[in-house]
């Protein structure tokens, strides 16, 4: 195998790294904001509410995430350009661009999967905790915050780093609307160079690494997260 195509490509591989990360961090940080009102009010309603917060995440497992990718970009974004005024607004640069619209298929699909994760995660608090906490005054809030909330993402935490891994392993997917992350740039390199392991390799080796990483910090975390006291 030959390697010597490296020094001239660096860049390119650095580059669609920072874009990997910046993809994986963006729409698992929202995706995981928007799971946890998604979970919570499946287990406390209203009905009309649950329902479709369960028809959301119904939908996002049940459809592949290149569809979702697809239908918010060529689908949702193609609409923007016949808005009257909207070339000329200050909107246009980002509505243009295809990755918001990357970071929105991925947060909504990090969204209904964890969603789903954290429904059960908030059925499995122990609902003597939650009554011990209210009967010692505690608001509403302070026991989703200081109680419910805290102990949901606790019993959870290793099924969350699976889906952080995964949606990193997802991110590829974004190439498909002319994103060029890390598997972007690897196929530019291919293209280029003729050659198609060793691009392809290193690129596996570099998700590999940045899989090794997230497991480490997760568990590091998971190692250091106090159990929640009513006092």
């Amino acid at each position: 195998m030959d390697w010597s195509w490296i020094p001239e490509y660096s860049d390119r591989l650095i580059s669609g790294f920072w874009l990997t990360l910046q993809l994986l961090l963006m729409s698992a940080t929202m995706g995981f904001m928007l799971a946890i009102p998604i979970g919570l009010v499946q287990n406390t309603g209203p009905k009309w509410l649950s329902m479709i917060a369960r028809g959301f995440c119904t939908t996002i497992r049940g459809t592949p995430l290149l569809i979702q990718l697809w239908l918010i970009y060529y689908g949702v974004g193609s609409l923007f350009p016949d808005i009257d005024g909207i070339r000329e607004s200050f909107l246009w640069p980002y509505l243009r661009a295809a990755f918001p619209y990357a970071v929105t298929a991925f947060t909504l699909s990090v969204a209904g999967y964890t969603g789903e994760i954290m429904r059960g995660a908030f059925a499995g608090v122990p609902k003597g905790e939650l009554e011990a906490a209210r009967a010692m005054g505690m608001s509403p809030f302070k026991v989703l915050v200081r109680i419910w909330l805290p102990r949901a993402v606790q019993n959870v935490f290793p099924t969350l780093a699976g889906e952080f891994v995964l949606t990193l392993k997802a991110t590829p997917l974004a190439a498909t609307i002319t994103i060029y992350e890390l598997f972007g740039r690897s196929t530019e390199i291919r293209q280029d160079t003729f050659r198609v392991y060793e691009p392809l390799l290193l690129v596996a080796g570099i998700y590999i690494l940045m899989t090794a990483v997230i497991v480490v910090i997760f568990r590091w975390f998971e190692n250091r997260i106090p159990k929640p006291s009513i006092a």
